[in-house]
């Protein structure tokens, strides 16, 4: 077949290039096929290699993306801290009636009956009947001092009654505490009393043991005569409370009055 082509491509070139384009007609594909297939086949071992490599960087992507989420985290929970110490310690200078700044070292959260426990006591100046609040608002009112600890009645236990007033216009009611975490708003002297959403209440003053103007609760739901408020302060998100004196100085006790 070579002797064959030689003697055509000599004697005859006009019929060996008809014969030679035919070739290539024939065998292009066929060599663009096998070079496809070698290509293929030589690239699986940089393909596999690229996938682990791919799958290395997206782990070590993901671990940096967790890292960094967990000290976004941290940040957001000491700025929060921060500015809620800042506000307290505000609070504390700025207040003539603090007694003391103490932990609030537990509270029931689970349970009908709403209590918290300080971690200060008659030692520190506190005694029954005064006022205890966080940096958002009002906590409850001391009903226990021992030496070093006293207990204190939360606004939203059944026992709890505050005397508050709506902000925006001074209507009197009453909080009251249902025991499931919650406060019962009622009109005290208005019949028909509207309440909307959102409406926020204070301590009134009346009754002398909370000073006037300390938050309460807002609104949940809307209502007339009675509605249902959330405190502005969760006991059980605050590990720092402040105990304040009577809004009426209470009478001293026995054993002074000797």
């Amino acid at each position: 077949m070579a002797a064959l082509l030689l003697a055509l491509s000599t004697f005859d070139p006009k019929t060996f290039g008809v014969v030679r384009l035919a070739a290539a007609e024939i065998g292009t594909p066929i060599s663009s096929l096998l070079g496809w297939g070698v290509r293929g086949v030589a690239s699986v071992p940089q393909g596999v290699s690229d996938y682990f490599a791919v799958m290395g960087r997206n782990k070590a992507l993901r671990a940096e993306i967790a890292a960094n989420k967990r000290m976004t985290d941290q940040a957001k929970a000491v700025l929060y801290e921060n500015a809620r110490l800042k506000t307290l310690l505000r609070l504390r200078q700025g207040a003539t009636d603090t007694v003391v700044a103490a932990h609030l070292v537990s509270s029931s959260a689970a349970s009908t009956r709403r209590y918290a426990v300080l971690n200060a006591g008659s030692n520190q100046g506190v005694r029954e009947g005064q006022p205890v609040r966080g940096p958002e608002g009002l906590i409850g009112r001391v009903i226990e001092a021992g030496f070093n600890t006293a207990r204190v009645l939360l606004i939203s236990d059944p026992e709890s009654i505050v005397p508050v007033r709506r902000v925006r216009d001074g209507l009197p009611a009453i909080a009251a505490g249902r025991g499931d975490g919650l406060i019962e708003i009622r009109s005290v002297n208005l019949a028909n009393a509207p309440f909307a959403v959102g409406d926020a209440f204070v301590t009134s003053g009346t009754g002398g043991i909370y000073a006037p103007g300390i938050p309460v609760a807002r609104v949940i739901k809307a209502g007339r005569d009675t509605t249902t408020a959330r405190g502005v302060t969760q006991p059980d998100t605050l590990d720092i409370a402040i105990v304040q004196r009577t809004f009426i100085p209470l009478p001293p006790p026995p054993a002074e009055q000797r």
